[in-house]
C-alpha cells in the first residue's frame, strides 16, 4: 500500500466534516466573485445609463452596494471563521492520530532498531514529518479543491459574458499544466532528501546535547564545531539544491501567469476602441482575470506545499512501516503470575550477520533460585539475559518459563513478570514518586514509600528539596548513580515480579552505595527467580549457582565454594579480582 493510500485511511474518519468544510469553502470563495459582476453593473448599467437622472442612479447605487455591504459584513464573516476552524480542526485531529500510532508504534519496534538508529532522527518524523502532513489535509484536501472550483465557476461566468475573450484568458493554460508536470517529480525527491538531512542534523545535534559533558571533558568543542558544521553543511546543500529548483519551478510559472493579463489586456482594449464590447464587460474580465489568476499562483504555492507534505508523508509511514521482530504468535497465551522455573535449551543467538553470540546454552533455574552470570567482557552474558524479557528472540533453540516456550506468551505479560535493574537505569524527567511509580502506574502514595524504604531510598529522598515530589532532571541527572539505583530497585519492588535480572547493578558505584544497594537487592531477590551479572565478583558470592560464560558458551556451573574448589576459569577471574583489591 502507497503511503498516500496509508494517510488517507487516517483521514477517512472525518471524510464528513472535510466535506462540510469544503462546501462552506466554496461559499467563502463564491461570494467575492460577485465583486466583478457589480463592477460591470455599476459601470454598465448604472453609470451608463443613458435615461436615468443623477438621484436614480445614485439611489440604484446605494441599493446594490447597500446589499453588497450586508453579504459582506454579515454573511461573510462566520463562513470565513467555520472555514479555518473546520480545516484546522480536522487537521490537527489527524495528526493527533498518526501521533498516536507512531508513538504505539515507537514502544513496539525492538531494541535492534533503536541500536542503529539515531533517536532524534526518530523524533523528527514523529515531530517535523507529522507536522508537515497537516498541509496535505488542508492543502490538498481542502484548498486546491476550492481553488480549482473557483476558477472552474469564474470561468463559466466568463464564457457566460464574452466567449472569446474567455478562450484568450486561459489559453496559457495547457502550458501551465505542463510545467507543473515537468517540476513535480524532480521537486519530491529534492524534498525528500532535503527533509532527510535536516533529520540527520536533528540526530546529531541530540547526541551531542546529551554529550556535553564528554565534549567539554575532552575540551573538544572546536572538534564539535567542525563535525556539526559539516552536518550543517550536508542540510544547507541539499536545501539549496532544492530552493534552486523551487526558485525555477517559480520562474517559469508565474511567467506563464504574468503574460495571461497582457494578452486580456490587448484583446479587450482592442475589441472596446471597436465597439464589439462594453468597458464594464472589460473592467469585470479584468477583474475575474484576477480571480482565476490568483488560485493559480496559490496552486503553484500549494503544488510546492504539497510536495513537502507528500515526502513527509513518505517518511512517516516508511517508519510505521519498519517490522517488528518481537511479534506475538495468533494463538499467544497470556502469562499470569508465573512460578518462575526458567529452562534455556539449545540456545543460540547472532545479532543480524554478525557472528553467533550464543552458542548451545543449556541451564535449568528453579522457582526462588539466584543465579550469577559471570565472564569476561563480551562473553555474552548481558545478551543471554536480554533473551528472557524478549527483548531480542533466540535464533536456535528455546526459552521456556514454567515449561511453556516464551513466544508462545504474549510479549507484554511476559513482560510483567520480570523486572530489571541496569546498570545504566532511565530516569525520566519527572518527580521521585512518579519514576518508582513506573513499577506499578496505579500505586497509592504510601505503597511507593514501602517500595522505596524497601530500597532504602526513604531516607535520601525525603532530604531533597519537595521528597517525593521533587524533579529528578533529564535521565536523573540531578541524582548520584547509587540514588538513581535505589530509584530503580524501588519501582522493582512496587512492581513485585517472580522473575528479577541484575545487570552491572553495582558496577559503576563506590564502594558505601555498592554496600547499600546489594542490601536492597538481596532483600529484593528473596523467594524470586533472580539472575545476577556482575563484574565484582565479591558481589555474587551468596548465588545459589555461579554460571561461567566465555566466548558465547557455559564453561562452568557451581556455587562459590564449589567453583574456587574446582580452580577453574572462575576461580582464575576471583583470584586475579582479589589480588587488585
Amino acid at each position: 500500500m502507497s503511503s498516500i493510500k496509508q494517510f488517507m485511511e487516517y483521514v477517512k474518519p472525518y471524510k464528513w466534516k472535510i466535506i462540510v468544510t469544503i462546501v462552506i469553502g466554496i461559499v467563502k470563495f463564491v461570494i467575492p466573485l460577485l465583486i466583478p459582476l457589480i463592477m460591470k453593473y455599476v459601470i454598465d448599467d448604472i453609470i451608463g445609463h443613458e435615461t436615468w437622472g443623477t438621484d436614480e442612479k445614485l439611489t440604484n447605487l446605494f441599493w446594490i452596494m447597500g446589499g453588497a455591504f450586508v453579504i459582506f459584513l454579515v454573511l461573510r464573516p462566520p463562513i470565513e471563521y467555520y472555514r479555518q476552524y473546520l480545516a484546522q480542526w480536522v487537521g490537527n485531529k489527524i495528526l493527533y492520530d498518526i501521533r498516536d500510532k507512531l508513538f504505539d508504534h515507537l514502544q513496539k519496534l525492538s531494541l535492534r532498531y533503536y541500536s542503529t538508529t539515531k533517536t532524534g532522527e526518530i523524533i523528527s518524523r514523529v515531530i517535523n514529518d507529522v507536522e508537515q502532513t497537516k498541509n496535505f489535509v488542508i492543502t490538498g484536501l481542502m484548498n486546491i479543491w476550492l481553488d480549482l472550483i473557483t476558477i472552474f465557476i469564474a470561468i463559466g461566468i466568463m464564457l457566460s459574458m464574452d466567449v472569446g475573450l474567455t478562450i484568450v484568458s486561459i489559453i496559457l493554460f495547457p502550458i501551465f499544466g505542463f510545467s507543473i508536470k515537468y517540476f513535480y517529480g524532480k521537486l519530491r525527491r529534492l524534498t525528500r532528501e532535503r527533509s532527510q538531512a535536516l533529520a540527520e542534523v536533528q540526530g546529531h545535534l541530540h547526541e551531542r546535547v546529551q554529550g556535553v559533558p564528554v565534549t567539554r571533558s575532552f575540551a573538544l568543542e572546536e572538534y564539535e564545531q567542525k563535525e556539526f558544521d559539516k552536518e550543517n553543511s550536508k542540510f544547507l546543500n541539499k536545501a539549496l539544491e532544492h530552493t534552486t529548483w523551487n526558485a525555477k519551478t517559480f520562474a517559469v510559472t508565474n511567467t506563464i501567469t504574468d503574460l495571461a493579463p497582457l494578452l486580456v489586456i490587448t484583446y479587450s482594449g482592442y475589441q472596446v476602441i471597436v465597439g464589439n464590447l462594453t468597458l464594464g464587460t472589460m473592467v469585470a474580465f479584468f477583474a475575474y482575470l484576477e480571480r482565476v489568476y490568483s488560485p493559480l499562483r496559490r496552486l503553484i504555492n500549494s503544488s510546492t506545499v504539497l510536495i513537502q507534505s507528500i515526502a513527509s508523508i513518505d517518511r512517516v509511514f516508511e517508519f510505521m512501516n519498519e517490522k517488528y521482530d518481537i511479534v506475538n504468535k495468533p494463538n499467544a497465551v497470556k502469562a499470569g503470575r508465573v512460578h518462575g522455573d526458567i529452562e534455556f535449551d539449545q540456545v543460540s543467538f547472532q545479532y543480524d550477520d554478525e557472528s553467533t553470540v550464543l552458542k548451545n546454552i543449556n541451564l535449568k533455574v528453579h522457582q526462588g533460585e539466584t543465579i550469577a552470570l559471570v565472564g569476561m567482557s563480551g562473553g555474552g552474558k548481558s545478551t543471554l539475559i536480554s533473551l528472557i524479557p524478549r527483548f531480542y528472540d533466540v535464533t536456535g533453540g528455546s526459552i521456556k518459563v514454567d515449561g511453556i516456550d516464551i513466544r508462545d506468551y504474549e510479549a507484554r505479560t511476559l513482560r510483567n513478570n520480570i523486572g530489571m535493574v541496569l546498570q545504566d537505569n532511565i530516569l525520566f524527567g519527572d518527580t521521585v514518586a512518579r519514576n518508582i511509580r513506573m513499577g506499578n502506574p496505579h500505586a497509592t502514595d504510601e505503597e511507593v514509600k514501602e517500595a522505596a524504604i524497601a530500597a532504602n531510598a526513604h531516607d535520601f529522598i525525603m532530604e531533597l528539596p519537595q521528597g517525593y515530589d521533587t524533579l529528578v532532571g533529564e535521565r536523573g541527572v540531578k541524582l548520584s548513580g547509587g540514588q538513581k539505583q535505589r530509584i530503580a530497585i524501588a519501582r522493582v519492588f512496587l512492581k513485585n515480579p517472580p522473575i528479577l535480572i541484575f545487570d552491572e547493578a553495582t558496577s559503576a558505584l563506590d564502594l558505601e552505595s555498592e554496600h547499600t544497594i546489594q542490601e536492597a537487592m538481596e532483600k529484593l531477590a528473596s523467594d524470586r527467580t533472580t539472575f545476577i551479572v556482575a563484574h565484582r565478583l565479591a558481589t555474587i558470592t551468596h548465588a545459589d549457582r555461579i554460571v561461567v560464560i566465555e566466548n558465547g558458551e557455559i564453561t562452568e556451573v557451581g556455587s562459590h565454594t564449589e567453583l574456587m574448589k574446582s580452580k577453574g576459569s572462575y576461580y582464575d577471574l576471583y583470584q586475579v579480582q582479589h589480588f587488585d583489591d
